[in-house]
């Protein structure tokens, strides 16, 4: 029998509208997509500010995950999107303040920009929940 599939919202309107979620259960995997730095209003946070920018991204993803019945302490893997690779260290400082205890496996990259060109960063994590 297939493991049951459970999409997570955090009520971004255009998820419906994409056709996205901002994170999908199937059985113990946990996948957290593309995680901007934005408010619940869809407004930036930490404009200028990749250190902000990142923690507001972890914020997200924490919550994600505790809608999908796990915790930071499950994340297995994190890819750290950046528009300048320079933003490295500060980005990862903060990525440190959520899985210092995990110490899941990292990507660190760059891009051109994102949809909106006041993001620094996304980041995107993969989980696993122990049984």
């Amino acid at each position: 029998m297939p493991a049951e599939r459970k999409l997570i919202s955090n009520g971004n309107p255009m998820e419906k509208i994409v056709g996205f979620s901002r994170a999908v259960r199937v059985g113990p995997f946990i996948a957290v997509g593309g995680t901007a730095p934005v408010d619940s209003d869809g407004k930036t946070v930490g404009v200028g500010d990749v250190r902000a920018q990142t923690k507001q991204c972890f914020e997200i993803i924490k919550a994600a995950l505790e809608d999908a019945g796990s915790g930071l302490s499950d994340i297995v893997r994190t890819r750290v999107i950046l528009t300048d690779i320079d933003n490295w260290k500060e980005a990862i400082e903060a990525r440190k303040e959520y899985c210092l205890d995990a110490r899941p496996v990292d990507t660190i990259m760059a891009i051109n920009r994102f949809v909106n060109p006041e993001w620094l960063v996304e980041i995107e994590v993969d989980a696993y929940v122990q049984s």
